[in-house]
């Protein structure tokens, strides 16, 4: 049996756009408070505005998660104004392409501070929340690039891949707190990570955020003696 995700709090990374934005409302809808993590403020504001309008509380913290001191910060605001995290969904991050010569080393390590090291250490700041209660949920948006790597995508598979080895560590590490953790692994979704210009009609043939968003809370509604470590998500036909 399905159970009610009503009343609990989640903190959420990149909830300015996006797949982000589109989980922290979903999650809204069923009653769930939401701790919003982005750059920008002003955009932030924005999705909460949204969240309360569906009758639930919203917080805002304004971060780079690749700086471990910020991130301290964000997460100490969001659990002093809200309340300790029930779920974390890791969403943040980037993407950087470019053949393996071609890309600079700036942007390589850039690739890796915010997906591999921006995931942990927000990961890092939240967990002991989730222990103390000896519950919790912590969904990682990786990639299908994160389980078969593509020409040309050398920095953005390798940081993929560390966030699966990463999850996949750390779910066999937490069981005994009844922690579940889980990564979703997407194909193309219809974001403005993935395109920079795509038309109504082209868009609609992905996957959109919307569609990862109750994925997620599917998910997470699962009886809490199950959970489903690993999932691939494909668009149909986008061709």
């Amino acid at each position: 049996m399905a159970q009610s995700i009503k009343g609990k709090i989640a903190y959420i990374t990149g909830a300015a756009r996006g797949i982000g934005k589109a989980t922290a409302l979903e999650l809204a809808r069923e009653g769930v408070h939401v701790g919003l993590v982005a750059r920008t403020e002003r955009t932030l504001e924005k999705v909460a505005e949204e969240a309360r309008s569906l009758g639930v509380k919203a917080s805002v913290a304004v971060a780079d998660i690749s700086n471990m001191e910020q991130v301290d910060q964000a997460v100490s605001k969001l659990k002093s104004e809200l309340g300790p995290a029930d779920i974390l969904i890791n969403n943040a991050g980037i993407g950087t392409y470019g053949s393996f010569l071609e890309i600079d080393p700036e942007d390589w390590k850039r690739t890796f501070e915010v997906n591999v090291f921006g995931t942990y250490y927000v990961t890092r700041a939240v967990l002991p929340q989730l222990i103390e209660k000896n519950r919790g949920d912590i969904i990682n948006i990786s990639s299908s690039s994160g389980l078969k790597g593509t020409a040309g995508s050398t920095a953005y598979s390798g940081s993929k891949f560390a966030v699966q080895g990463m999850t996949e560590a750390l779910m066999q590490e937490v069981r005994k707190h009844n922690i579940r953790v889980m990564t979703l692994n997407p194909s193309l979704v219809a974001t403005d990570l993935t395109f920079d210009n795509l038309d109504e009609a082209d868009k609609d043939k992905y996957m959109q955020p919307e569609d990862l968003a109750e994925h997620m809370v599917s998910q997470l509604k699962l009886h809490p003696r199950i959970f489903i470590k690993q999932s691939l998500q494909w668009a149909t036909n986008p061709f």
